[in-house]
């Protein structure tokens, strides 16, 4: 059994429990503990439920913390189709209702972001508040990319590179790591927020080629998710935004548009991956907005 695998993930996170639930024809993987209003946590790529390690005992004080592999990440299945970030949020409203809920708080980042997002407004009665972390969902701006931007301090190729078919798993495979410190050491402020073994950790979920496929196909369909964007309606619950400085404006930009009550924090002196950078002002931000 590798030390990365949930068996051994499991043991560090007391008063957690890994569970399993069949959801829209597939099995999704979701970690649990904690009591209260359940919040579900969605996460990013190229990450896993691990990227909330830090945060989900502080939560689970005051609620009932499922942090979910999304569909084709992590333990969850990976089935050839499904990406769309609708049918997605169609899987976690499921997993909403099998564990007994009529709501909960949805809380996304990254990926994550864009399932949240899609759930608020195809799901509204199943969801009390939305938090997004630091990602609005793409628009057809994703269609301006520039190749090579003169003085960008970020270049985010992987957007493209990931919507390519088959040629990032025959790239990839066995050595995802080289693609993942790339992205982390780009995103991150302070590197050492995500150590070597939490790196090893998300390179082993995303190391075969089963798990690159069923990633890059989160990429693959963001042309689907921006026409189906285009026919929500604004987000009527209260939502809020917490972003770095690098992405406040375009997170508050898109939430200035689409939802009708929102708050917004800027977290600074941090990078894309708010939860390990700051996780103690990400958790306290939760709370507070939660309360």
């Amino acid at each position: 059994m590798s030390q990365y695998s949930i068996e051994n993930l499991i043991k560090k996170m007391t008063g957690f429990s890994s569970c399993f639930q069949k959801v829209n024809g597939i099995n999704i993987h979701y970690v649990k503990g904690g009591r209260g209003e359940p919040l579900i946590l969605l996460p990013g790529w190229p990450q896993t439920w691990w990227s909330y390690r830090h945060i989900m005992p502080y939560l689970a004080e005051n609620y009932t913390v499922i942090a979910v592999d999304l569909r084709g990440m992590g333990d969850s299945d990976k089935p050839e189709e499904g990406y769309t970030k609708k049918n997605m949020a169609g899987d976690i409203r499921e997993l909403v209702i099998s564990l007994g809920y009529e709501s909960a708080h949805i809380a996304g980042h990254d990926i994550g972001a864009n399932v949240a997002y899609s759930f608020a407004v195809n799901h509204p009665d199943s969801i009390d508040k939305l938090i997004l972390l630091d990602t609005p969902p793409p628009d057809e701006n994703l269609y301006k990319l520039p190749m090579l931007p003169v003085g960008a301090p970020v270049y985010p190729w992987w957007v493209a590179f990931n919507q390519l078919r088959d040629l990032p798993s025959q790239l990839l495979e066995g050595r995802f790591e080289l693609l993942l410190n790339h992205v982390l050491d780009r995103l991150l402020i302070n590197k050492d927020a995500i150590n070597d073994f939490d790196r090893a950790v998300y390179s082993h979920h995303y190391n075969n080629r089963e798990n690159i496929r069923a990633s890059n196909a989160w990429y693959q369909t963001f042309g689907e998710d921006i026409s189906e964007q285009k026919t929500y309606p604004k987000i009527n619950n209260l939502t809020m935004g917490i972003a770095s400085s690098a992405t406040q404006g375009i997170l508050e930009g898109f939430l200035s548009r689409n939802a009708f009550e929102y708050e917004m924090m800027e977290i600074e002196g941090c990078g894309h991956f708010l939860a390990e950078e700051k996780p103690g002002q990400i958790a306290n931000a939760i709370s507070d907005f939660l309360k």
